[in-house]
């Protein structure tokens, strides 16, 4: 009688384990630059925007394989005003003033998420892996001209167990971060706002 109350204890176990890896992950990251910029403005108006650019909300599924019920996604409506507010804090540290309104005559830089992917990591190692990889473009338009940075972050994880959703939104963080320190960190940026 113990030894079937044991195995039915950890049949559910093992249950509730494989639904939590087969359930969803909906990802609040929130992405700060952590680096300083050049100072190349006056103060000078600089109209800014923030889009999503991706084809999906979908990052990838927990369990790498495809058509999983297990995605992870990052979405739009979520992480879009977290990157427009980096991205007008750039450009104040630049020492701008940053608009989301169009401004005729005035500069304007666009941020874009053009990628953000979770795939399942290729090598053969006893744990399993995560390979992260997220793009962000960069577009400052001042006078006619125009100057187009893309800047990619990567990243591999290894883990003993699926990570839960506070390690991923954690991982996806620093991930966006890095992009981002990584755009703002090009001087020709602010050079093309200030001409």
């Amino acid at each position: 009688m113990l030894r079937r109350m044991y195995l039915t204890a950890s049949a559910l176990a093992a249950a509730l384990v494989l639904s939590a890896c087969a359930a969803p992950q909906s990802l609040l990251p929130e992405p700060k630059r952590s680096i300083p910029v050049a100072t190349a403005g006056q103060g000078q108006q600089v109209s800014v925007i923030a889009v999503d650019g991706r084809s999906s909300d979908v990052l990838g599924t927990r369990s790498g394989v495809a058509n999983s019920t297990a995605e992870i996604r990052v979405n739009a409506h979520e992480i879009v005003p977290q990157l427009q507010a980096e991205a007008e804090r750039a450009v104040h540290d630049m020492g701008f003033t940053p608009t989301a309104a169009p401004v005729e005559g005035a500069p304007s830089l666009t941020l874009t998420l053009k990628e953000l992917n979770y795939l399942r990591g290729a090598s053969q190692v006893v744990l399993p892996e995560a390979q992260l990889k997220g793009v962000i473009e960069v577009q400052a338009q001042n006078g006619g001209e125009t100057y187009t940075g893309k800047y990619t972050s990567l990243r591999n994880q290894s883990f003993a167990v699926a990570p839960n959703k506070a390690a991923n939104t954690s991982m996806v963080t620093e991930l966006l971060s890095d992009a981002l320190n990584r755009a703002f960190s090009d001087p020709a940026l602010g050079q093309m706002l200030g001409k």
